[in-house]
């Protein structure tokens, strides 16, 4: 993959993001990349200034730990639309307290070029993510640390974008308070995680993300702890609805979702069969949504026909 060059453009781009971010009393830069980049000469530039980087793959982001560079691999398609790269960023840079719920960040990005930059933009956190969820990050962390959220949030964008064996599937998580989700639910039959140790529950671990993929086309919920491990799954949640108001379109999975957040402190994630979209409920509400499937980019090439034939 070719590396961006430190031309002129980019020197003045990247001088202007700067000038902004001292203008704006901002924290610092989100770099969202779209091709490597020279870490060295890219730290050397920006001097003084705190930046962050952010990129859909990793070969671009190689080097970045090396070079002491903050950077988040986003879990997105390299087609994602660019708000959502953006906000993938911010909430991952977040998680990782590379940055505060609350601050202002200057992005630079790539709006309509394919390769550099070509757009500044202002971002304050609360207000970004107030208009995306309806809530506050700092609401949702309240109940469930972030880093537990992120890391199930991922892999519901997973099941979400990838489904299994060709199919879509759809499924729900509840995080957190699993003491009084487990008595707001009943076994659905066969509990697959039953008997596994913790360490071998952990949702941090490729292993268990791909064993839950697999569960995840069986009925009922995951229930996690606080701590990410899977303390039980093919869970029937055992709410009651009577105080939910939901979208039209939504279906049990949903309206299961709402119920069992609003009765307890836990945090429930359901990923649509029929989109893939990922809903996050607190209290009752869709608190965020996510689109993890994205249209692929046409592909444009030459009409083909066949030339009639003489009829001599």
């Amino acid at each position: 993959m070719e590396s961006l060059k430190f031309s002129e453009y980019l020197q003045k781009i990247l001088s202007d993001a700067v000038s902004l971010c001292a203008q704006m009393e901002a924290s610092g830069l989100l770099i969202m990349l779209d091709a490597p980049i020279d870490w060295k000469r890219l730290k050397k530039f920006l001097g003084d200034t705190y930046f962050v980087v952010a990129a859909t793959s990793r070969e671009i982001l190689e080097g970045a730990d090396e070079n002491e560079i903050k950077s988040v691999c986003l879990k997105l398609e390299e087609v994602a639309p660019v708000y959502d790269r953006i906000t993938h960023a911010i909430l991952e840079a977040v998680a990782d307290d590379f940055v505060a719920p609350g601050s202002r960040l200057i992005a630079l990005y790539s709006g309509f070029d394919t390769v550099g930059f070509d757009s500044i933009s202002v971002i304050n956190l609360g207000e970004h993510l107030e208009r995306l969820t309806g809530k506050e990050l700092r609401k949702i962390e309240t109940k469930v640390p972030l880093k537990t959220l992120k890391m199930v949030v991922d892999l519901a964008l997973e099941i979400g974008r990838e489904g299994r064996e060709g199919k879509s599937v759809g499924t729900l998580f509840v995080v957190g308070d699993t003491k009084n989700v487990l008595a707001s639910s009943k076994p659905a039959g066969f509990d697959p995680v039953r008997g596994y140790k913790c360490k071998e529950r952990e949702l941090s671990d490729p292993r268990v993300r791909e064993g839950i993929k697999e569960v995840a086309q069986l009925d009922g919920a995951f229930v996690v702890s606080q701590e990410g491990v899977v303390v039980s799954a093919c869970r029937l949640l055992d709410a009651s609805t009577a105080m939910i108001t939901l979208s039209k379109g939504l279906g049990s999975r949903h309206w299961a979702a709402a119920a069992v957040s609003q009765r307890t402190n836990a945090i429930a994630i359901a990923v649509s069969q029929s989109s893939g979209t990922v809903r996050i409920f607190v209290n009752g509400e869709v608190a965020l949504r996510i689109e993890s499937r994205h249209s692929r980019p046409m592909v444009w090439r030459e009409f083909d026909y066949d030339k009639p034939q003489s009829s001599n």
